[in-house]
Parts: structure tokens; sequence; C-alpha cells
């Protein structure tokens, strides 16, 4: 990989640390506080809810100025200063409102990002994977790590042992002050509004959209429910390692198993993998083994599923239409689906009966979207072969 692509490998690898340290423990640390489980599925229904509005929104502020890469690093060191308010606050009330423009901030620096590398590569896009990796091995890192470092320090010291995270993403930001987006593709763009009623696609959408509201009750309570059933923070943070390693190892496995069975069809072992998956962790989350045999099915669950909807969504949207196209997936499932999640996880954890419940039920939802998706009339015709 030549030299000059190394600050973006620096990026990606921050980034996703300083995310390996937030998804997996930021509920362990609002619990630590006392809160109960619609505090915790606030705060990320929050960070979700964010992800709907914040890119487009800076985006947009952004593209106006001469100078984005000033913006975007303006940007990350918002981010940080954002974070830093975690350090002062404990009551619900401003806990969430930290949140709230936390997220803003750090939802929407990251599709400026891929946006400037994607321009950076040019007419080597194949090397974008090489880059993106680095993420993944910053999560991994950080994420395998957390658990026994809060356990050693306290899990109420969770926004010191993070923010360093931030701070070095902020640091390594600022190499790519200089570094434009590619130019807008122009008004031949379809309205999204449009695409919506194109044939297949709001069928596509809704599983997109469930599979992430089952997702729910993992990225809320995952390590939370561990730690009832009595794991360690260290045998937590090996599980979360699990399921990076075979997400890292099927990333670069999916295209072939796309051009061999075809993006339709695998998305429906997806689902149905990933109903069984719950139905693991709801029901025997105290034996280490089984945990570490359901987050190996990660690599379909997650891993293929997000391949199988690029590819998708690229069949559906051809050409200038894809950036549409991508709004409304981003919306759909990451939006829409994360802040349902999140909110059908708090109340199944708090309501029904806390951790088996809350995974019962993304089982039964994943259920729904492979029955949904089961009785599709028909897929464009590269994706379903």
């Amino acid at each position: 990989m030549p030299r000059s692509l190394w600050r973006f490998a620096a990026f990606y690898f921050w980034y996703y640390a300083a995310l390996g340290a937030y998804t997996p423990y930021v509920g362990r640390w609002v619990d630590a506080l006392g809160h109960g489980g619609f505090v915790i599925g606030a705060m990320l229904g929050l960070w979700y809810g964010t992800r709907i509005f914040a890119p487009p929104a800076w985006a947009a502020l952004a593209g106006r100025s001469a100078r984005p890469g000033e913006w975007f690093v303006a940007g990350c060191v918002v981010t940080a200063l954002c974070f830093a308010g975690f350090l002062v606050t404990r009551e619900a009330w401003a806990l969430l409102g930290v949140m709230a423009v936390f997220g803003l901030f750090y939802n929407a620096v990251m599709p400026q990002f891929e946006a400037m590398t994607l321009t950076a590569l040019g007419p080597s896009p194949d090397l974008y994977g090489r880059l993106r990796v680095w993420g993944s091995i910053g999560f991994l890192l950080v994420a395998s790590s957390y658990g026994a470092l809060m356990d050693r320090f306290g899990a109420e010291n969770f926004p010191w042992l993070t923010l360093p995270l931030f701070v070095a993403m902020a640091v390594s930001a600022w190499p790519h002050r200089h570094d434009r987006p590619p130019e807008a593709a122009g008004p031949e763009i379809v309205e999204a509004g449009h695409l919506f009623k194109r044939p297949g696609v709001r069928r596509f959408l809704l599983v997109a959209m469930l599979m992430q509201l089952g997702f729910g009750p993992f990225y809320v309570f995952y390590t939370l429910h561990l730690q009832a059933a009595g794991h360690s923070g260290a045998a937590i943070g090996a599980l979360w390692a699990i399921g990076v390693l075979i997400e890292i190892a099927m990333f670069w496995q999916a295209p072939r198993l796309i051009a061999r069975f075809g993006a339709g069809r695998l998305l429906s072992v997806c689902l149905a993998v990933t109903v069984l998956r719950w139905s693991l962790v709801a029901a025997f989350a105290d034996l280490f083994w089984v945990m570490a045999l359901a987050q190996t099915t990660h690599a379909l669950s997650f891993a293929t599923f997000h391949a199988c909807c690029m590819r998708l969504i690229t069949d559906y949207f051809p050409g200038r239409r894809a950036v549409a196209g991508q709004s409304l997936l981003y919306g759909f499932s990451s939006g829409v689906g994360g802040v349902l999640g999140a909110g059908l996880a708090a109340l199944m954890w708090e309501r029904v009966g806390a951790g088996p419940a809350a995974f019962a039920a993304g089982a039964v939802v994943a259920t729904i979207a492979w029955g949904i998706h089961a009785l599709r009339r028909s897929t464009p015709t590269t994706a379903s072969a």
C-alpha cells in the first residue's frame, strides 16, 4: 500500500477503536451510574437517531465550503470535546443531552471521510478494503480489552478510559485538513421518494430495517446480559473479539459467496441463522462455549448480510441513483431500525424479563424479516441468480 495512504488507515483505526469502546461498554457505564434499561436504551436510540439527520446536514455544510477538509477536522475535534462532557454528567437528562450533541458530530464525519478516501484512491478503489480493515483492527483491539480494563479500574471510569481514543481520532484527522471529497454527481440523481416506489425496494428496505431492529438487544444490552450471566469482563471482551475476527474474515469471502449463490438467496440464509443466534443468546447466556459459537454466526448475520445489502442496493439503484439508494438504506436500517431496536430492547429489558426476553424478541423480529424476504415475488436478476 502506498505510503501516502497510511494516514487514511490511521484515521480508520482510531475512529473505530473509539467505537470499539463506546458501543460495547457505554451501557455498562450507564448501568454503573445507577440508571435503568430505559436510560440505556435512550442513549443508544439517540445514537442511531442522529444517523438519520447528521450525515446529510453535515454534507450540506461542508459542501458549501471551499475548504471541506477543515470542516472534517473541526467535526472530529468537536466530537472529542462533546465526549468529554460525559466526564461531568451523571443525571439522566444530562447524559441524554450530551449524547444527542456527541452523536450528531460523531456520526457526521465518517461519511465525509469515506468520500475523501475514495477520491484519494482514484483509479485504485480495490485498495479500499486494505484501508478499511484497519478500522476493524482498531475495534477488535479495544472491544476485546476494555472489559478487563473496566474490571480493573471500575466501570464508572469509562469516560476517562475512552476519551484518549477520541483525542487520538481528532489528532489523526489533522493530516486530512486539505483533502476534498468527490464532486457532486449532478442534477440527474433521482429523488429518493421516487426510488422508494420501485418494485421490490420497499420489501428490501423493510427487511433491512427489521434486521437492524432485531440487533437492538445485542448493541444495547449484550455486555450487560453476559455480565448478569456471570461472565467476567475479560470473557465478555473475548466474545466481542470473536465476532469481529469472524466479521473481518467473512468480508473477504463474501464477494465469492454472492457471485456463486446470489445475494437474494444468501440473505435468506443470513436471516435464518440470525434467528438461531438470538435464540441461543436468550437461552444459554451462562455457557461460554455456546456464546462463542453464537458469535461465530456474526459472519452471516452481520458481515454477509451487509455485503448482500450492498450488492442489492447497487442492483436496485444503478449508476447515479446509487447515492439516493444508499441514503434510503442508511436511513431505514441504521437510522429507523436502530432507534426502534433500542426502544424494543429497553422495553423488554425493563418490563418483561431482562436479557432473555430482549434477545427472544430479537429472534422473533428476525423471524418476521425472514418470512417477509422469503415471500418476495422478484428481485433484480443479477441479485437472485
